[in-house]
């Protein structure tokens, strides 16, 4: 079981990818700010990544190639959250998310309703789609391939003062139909924190993720005494009893919990993690269920 630095402070997040996010949360952990600063500004280097075609700008755009994003954040200091669905032309959902939970009484705002929100708070309105992604639109557009599979950007964080947060972030399965959204920005699903037991962040196929809650048994699990690899590989377990295709499903979690102890797990043989704590950045191999 892996342990994060002497503080405790330690931020995890999925994919290879997710290494220059822990950075930038290290980054901010080290300069004064919280859980909640640092998994925001984690989830930003990935948005603002025009080469990452499942995150943000220069993503994989709907099937009618427009780029809509989902985003949600969670503090577990007073147990809030906020989230949006189907955003255009934001290009820092996550932090629209948190506008939502510290500026509103809502938790979760969608369409058109989340990016007249975002005006309002004075985002500014930005072009998500590249002309890299235009083009791999078109494709799919003249091939009418399946949808593409993506990479959600999940981040968990716990500081040295305790406090523990999570983040999701991703403009969804590429070509998708349009207002589709998956688990990302779903409480309980792409994410969640109990300030007292732990937080999960989850990437992979919304739909799988979101019948099963996924980030929220992670975090039961945690809170019934297992370690977050436990918890985790738990979790997997039981989708994989009770879903028609086994553990064929498509997901990987990151997990932190009180003690600083945290953990990525994979269905399959195959998702790596990288990870934060002071002085040290490094991408894990996570545990897994099934060999590929």
């Amino acid at each position: 079981m892996r342990t994060g630095s002497a503080d405790g402070a330690v931020v995890v997040a999925t994919w290879e990818f997710g290494k220059v996010c822990v950075q930038a949360a290290v980054a901010a952990l080290e300069k004064g700010g919280t859980a909640l600063d640092a998994v925001e500004q984690a989830a930003w280097v990935a948005e603002e990544d025009g080469s990452n075609a499942s995150v943000g700008y220069g993503g994989n755009p709907n099937s009618d190639g427009v780029v809509q994003v989902d985003a949600a954040i969670m503090w577990g200091a007073d147990q809030g959250g906020g989230s949006v669905a189907a955003l255009e032309g934001v290009l820092h959902p996550v932090s629209v998310a948190r506008r939502v939970m510290e500026q509103s009484s809502h938790v979760m705002l969608v369409g058109e309703g989340a990016r007249k929100f975002a005006v309002a708070q004075g985002f500014e309105q930005v072009e998500l789609l590249t002309p890299e992604a235009r083009e791999r639109w078109k494709k799919w557009k003249k091939e009418q391939g399946a949808t593409e599979n993506h990479d959600t950007i999940g981040v968990v964080a716990l500081d040295g003062d305790g406090n523990l947060a999570a983040s999701c972030s991703t403009s969804g399965a590429g070509f998708k139909h349009p207002g589709r959204v998956g688990d990302s920005p779903i409480i309980g699903s792409g994410l969640y924190v109990d300030g007292e037991v732990g937080a999960a962040a989850a990437t992979g196929q919304g739909e799988d993720i979101m019948r099963h809650c996924a980030c929220y048994a992670v975090v039961a699990h945690m809170a019934r005494g297992l370690a977050p690899d436990e918890a985790c590989l738990e979790t997997l377990r039981y989708m994989a009893q009770r879903d028609p295709r086994g553990a064929d499903i498509a997901i990987g979690i990151v997990a932190v919990d009180k003690q600083g102890r945290y953990a990525g797990a994979g269905m399959r043989k195959g998702f790596p993690y990288a990870c934060g704590t002071a002085g040290e950045i490094q991408v894990i191999q996570g545990v897994w269920v099934k060999e590929k």
